[in-house]
């Protein structure tokens, strides 16, 4: 009687186990491909990114939810295999690992959108290293026809150069124009690699100009932003200026500020 207790028991505990798991494994891939299809249906035209931030906000609500109940269910299934010496571990532990794995996935996605705690990005998304003359750009404007955001500085809505100016030398202060002691012609070579070594498709290079101008597509929702850089001479030094601008969005969190610490950086 006490073996077909304990038997009934140990049935019972194996089919709560098998359920649990696949239950997890469904909801950490669900989440994850919620969080897939935010970025596919802007790769695929069928939202815009404003579109693909609700749903991305969406998976991130229930995401984390699902993965510390996967990992929850996953120590209980060893802990199952303990009392009970329930069989399939490895197989019903290892459909709620996946589970909760792809669930943490899924919730880190939209947490790197984030900024860091305690710092708040200005509502700006064209960056520039000279506030006084930024770089123009030319080659970049035919692939910018259908751009929601414009080129011309401080012309985005209920935004002013002088507004623009401000906003830029108050969140980012060390972003201003370089100076180098190697030759124009060195430093424009230098460019040249650095825009090539961050994986910027280069739109035109004019050496007698000294401007050169690309095209960085950010990786989740590839969003296209576009760069100006201009090297001249400037005494017995080469001054260089670079401008980062978005094509779409009212604000960046900081991308265009970053991507411009990155090129001066391997300058």
């Amino acid at each position: 009687m006490n073996n077909e207790i304990v038997s009934d028991a140990s049935n019972k505990v194996k089919l709560t186990l098998n359920i649990a798991s696949i239950g997890v494994l469904l909801a950490g891939v669900g989440v994850g491909i919620f969080t897939l299809a935010a970025a596919a249906g802007i790769w695929l035209g069928l939202w815009d990114f404003r579109r693909g931030f609700d749903l991305l906000r969406i998976s991130n609500n229930y995401s984390d939810i699902v993965a510390w109940i996967g990992l929850l269910t996953t120590i209980a299934i060893v802990i199952a295999t303990k009392l009970f010496d329930t069989a399939n571990v490895i197989r019903l532990g290892g459909l709620a690992a996946i589970g909760t794995l792809t669930a943490f996935v899924a919730y880190s996605i939209p947490e790197s959108f984030r900024p860091p705690e305690g710092v708040n990005y200005p509502p700006i998304h064209d960056i520039s290293t000279d506030l006084n003359a930024p770089p123009d750009f030319v080659d970049v404007l035919p692939l910018r026809v259908d751009a929601a955001n414009t080129t011309v500085y401080g012309g985005s809505n209920n935004m002013t150069p002088e507004r623009l100016s401000q906003l830029t030398a108050e969140a980012y202060p060390d972003l201003v124009s370089q100076y180098y002691a190697a030759s124009v012609d060195e430093v424009f070579d230098r460019a040249l690699a650095a825009v090539d070594r961050l994986g910027w498709e280069l739109v035109s290079a004019t050496r007698s100009a000294g401007r050169i101008e690309a095209t960085d597509t950010t990786l989740w929702f590839r969003f296209k932003d576009d760069i100006v850089i201009i090297i001249e001479a400037q005494g017995n030094q080469t001054l260089v200026n670079a401008r980062s601008v978005s094509r779409v969005g009212t604000g960046d969190v900081g991308a265009n500020a970053i991507r411009l610490r990155a090129f001066f950086a391997l300058l």
